[in-house]
């Protein structure tokens, strides 16, 4: 058993709400385990300007951990200072794996922005911005879809982490403390189809081999395949209908 009595091939509880914010195009807060999270999507009728012309629009994300998110205060990162190095990474891994299944030429020349706010923190923030994040998309979506169209949202997408614990066992989710002491760590993103759309994976005390790395691949695809799940329940079968839909 684990830290907090999970099976090795357990995820943390989920819980994944709709139209968490009332001004957003589309909005959701995700709870995995102690990890909180606030997604919203905004779109804006106006794209970068290498897009002006083309008919073609963008989709973009921002990540901030509030203040009071962890044991001890985190400083506000100013608007006027360039974000950390974490951030950058974070909020750009978040925009690859929307943009991964978004369709742009489909939401004509306007801008999707994602906003990822965590509240808390547990472990798995980014992992979670992104399964969040993807119901704020679909709904923000709904708001421009003409029926008859594409709609802008092709397929679904999630991410899970997975992770070698200190004493060699494959593990799910890991939380904080796991990450933390784990000997090497992988935060996995994935669509529906089952395809990668990203794998980061770190060695943090010793090497792993490429056997492990397919287990890992293997677990996380279990997580991924429960969290599309949950995040159908989510958008309610009208929503879900029309991701992928074509006319």
């Amino acid at each position: 058993m684990r830290t907090d009595r999970r099976r090795a091939d357990e995820m943390r509880e989920v819980i994944l709400q709709r139209g968490a914010q009332k001004f957003p195009a589309g909005s959701a807060l995700i709870e995995v385990g102690n990890t909180k999270i606030i997604c919203a999507a905004t779109i804006e009728d106006r794209v970068p300007h290498f897009l002006k012309g083309t008919g073609t629009g963008w989709l973009t994300a921002e990540y901030s951990m509030l203040p009071g998110a962890a044991a001890e205060r985190i400083s506000r990162e100013r608007a006027n200072t360039k974000s950390n190095g974490r951030t950058m990474e974070i909020q750009r891994l978040i925009g690859r794996a929307l943009r991964a299944v978004t369709d742009l030429s489909a939401i004509g020349e306007r801008t999707i922005t994602i906003d990822c706010d965590v509240i808390q923190a547990d472990g798995g923030t980014r992992t979670a911005s992104i399964t969040g994040a993807f119901i704020a998309l679909v709904e923000a979506c709904e708001t421009i879809y003409t029926v008859g169209d594409v709609f802008p949202v092709k397929d679904f997408v999630a991410a899970i982490s997975a992770g070698i614990s200190n004493d060699g066992e494959k593990i799910l989710d890991l939380c904080y403390e796991e990450d933390s002491a784990a000997l090497a760590d992988c935060n996995v993103v994935m669509t529906g189809a089952g395809e990668l759309v990203e794998v980061q994976i770190t060695a943090e005390k010793k090497s792993f081999t490429r056997a492990q790395l397919d287990e890992l691949l293997d677990l996380a695809r279990r997580g991924i395949d429960e969290l599309i799940s949950i995040q159908k329940d989510a958008l309610g079968r009208e929503l879900v209908w029309r991701v992928g839909r074509i006319g």
